[in-house]
């Protein structure tokens, strides 16, 4: 047997996650991460020493404004924006995509394009796809199913003088592959769209670095990314300036990122965000990472790509040496994530997950909310795909338990069949 070790200090790591002390094996952190203590730290704290509204004269009041910028701050560094007004606070990816879309709306004309993918997230198309209503053209920009990539060949026939936006996804949930948004950026950009990207799937696994990317907005969930249920987005500080406010109408043009935060961003959670870099910079430095904080945080995703491509490849070595399973997406390769989704033939997916349960495994089963992907790729038979989403605080081990446990529940149901 293949004898693979982790490639990172698990004990270092798993320290700073009181959630990992359950019984449970996480595999489900596509859908949810484990929530870093720093972060738990930093809502107790805003909640005892600062929990009142900002905009007060007394100090109290300075001190919870105080905590929302740190926040901002902390959040400007994990994505490496040029300021912190650049960063719009809200409740999930979801809704921060419906918050642009809707501010965006006054800037568009019937007969305007905008181009989505059905290779990603729901989040990411819905809200733009409601635009019909006002005239928007809405058009997909196509996964190449033989490659199982998002092509430039494919967009460039779609894109004319009315396209103002294309929308695509960092990483697929399903198919785990990174896209090339530097690339995708450049491109959109040398035809005079603009560009916005989901990162929910990209955000826990690598740095981001939205100036290095030159993209124009940047959305990911942070408690997908080791904290709170809350979501991050990064947008291009004129080009927030140009969208209609959403909260009150003496919020004017100017009040960025305040307009686009409407009834405020939950203040505690912001501050969490700290909790978050914190930990990170943390790990970059145990990890040997010198210099600045961002350097340092780079150093951590550094480490966290060693341990997870040791994963990846633990699991898909396993599952391709199967006769009886099939990934969807592409195999091992150099750029994905440990986010990997996979069919047993003839058996129930949702049927192999909740036998997982019984050996204390969290998985998951479906079409985890990318479902015009799945019903692209005809997948949506038998309860759709399992996912099996690692992050860097699983181990060797843990994979391990997972195909044996893979391994009994399907030649248990195949014997009952």
């Amino acid at each position: 047997m293949n004898t693979a070790q982790d490639a990172i200090d698990l004990d270092f790591i798993r320290g700073h996650f009181p959630g990992l002390a359950a019984d449970w094996v996480f595999f489900d952190n596509a859908g949810g991460s484990q929530i870093v203590q720093g972060a738990v730290d930093k809502i107790s704290e805003f909640l005892i020493h600062r929990n009142v509204q900002t905009g007060g004269s007394y100090a109290v009041s300075k001190a919870a404004a105080e905590g929302l910028m740190t926040g901002r701050e902390a959040a400007k560094t994990l994505v490496n924006a040029a300021r912190p007004e650049e960063i719009v606070f809200g409740p999930s990816t979801t809704q921060l995509v419906r918050t642009l879309a809707s501010a965006m709306r006054g800037q568009l004309q019937p007969g305007d394009e905008i181009i989505v993918s059905h290779a990603d997230h729901e989040s990411n198309i819905g809200p733009w796809d409601a635009l019909r209503e006002f005239g928007i053209v809405i058009k997909n920009w196509p996964l190449d199913q033989a490659s199982m990539s998002m092509r430039l060949e494919d967009l460039e026939p779609l894109m004319t003088p009315r396209t103002k936006l294309v929308c695509i996804h960092h990483v697929s949930n399903i198919l785990g592959s990174i896209n090339p948004v530097k690339e995708f950026a450049n491109f959109v950009h040398e035809r005079g769209a603009r560009i916005c990207v989901d990162g929910v799937a990209y955000a826990p696994h690598r740095a981001i670095d939205v100036q290095d990317w030159d993209v124009d907005y940047y959305i990911f969930s942070i408690y997908k990314c080791y904290g709170p249920h809350m979501a991050i987005m990064y947008g291009k500080y004129d080009l927030l300036g140009e969208l209609d406010g959403q909260y009150h109408y003496f919020y004017g043009k100017d009040k960025i990122p305040g307009k686009l935060e409407p009834g405020n961003p939950n203040y505690e959670l912001a501050f969490s965000t700290v909790g978050v870099v914190d930990y990170l910079i943390a790990l970059g430095t145990h990890l040997g990472g010198e210099g600045s904080d961002r350097a340092r945080l780079e150093a951590a995703y550094a480490g966290i790509a060693r341990q997870e491509d040791v994963l990846t490849g633990r699991l898909i070595s396993w599952l391709e040496a199967r006769n009886d399973c099939r990934i969807i997406g592409r195999g091992m390769e150099k750029g994905r994530v440990p986010t990997i989704a996979f069919k047993f033939d003839d058996l129930n997916s949702e049927t192999v997950a909740r036998e997982m349960d019984k050996f204390g495994i969290a998985i998951r089963f479906g079409d985890f909310h990318s479902r015009r992907l799945v019903e692209d790729l005809k997948e949506t038979g038998q309860s759709g795909c399992l996912r099996v989403s690692m992050v860097h605080y699983n181990s060797v081990a843990q994979v391990d338990a997972l195909t044996e446990a893979l391994a009994s529940i399907t030649s248990q149901m195949r014997m009952a069949s």
